[in-house]
């Protein structure tokens, strides 16, 4: 089953930026299907592939911060072809 996740990070603290990169930058590492815009992240893939990656990099960025959130979206298909038709 393939799944399309938007995530939303939000680190509540003076040096966010950094933290969203290194986030980023490890979701992009993972081989998963990964679009960017300026306020959200979007992942797709094989449903059991895709939650692996997010538990384990989302408890590694909470870690390293000291406040934050990350607000989650989660459809069940790949959307990672859609395209707008208006």
């Amino acid at each position: 089953m393939n799944i399309s996740v938007e995530l939303t990070f939000s680190p509540l603290q003076n040096d966010f930026e950094a933290h969203i990169i290194n986030f980023i930058k490890k979701l992009r590492a993972s081989g998963l299907t990964i679009l960017e815009n300026p306020l959200s992240t979007q992942v797709f893939g094989n449903y059991d592939e895709v939650m692996k990656v997010l538990q384990s990099e989302i408890k590694i960025a909470f870690e390293l911060m000291d406040k934050g959130l990350l607000y989650m979206k989660i459809v069940k298909s790949d959307r990672s072809e859609y395209e707008p038709t208006f």
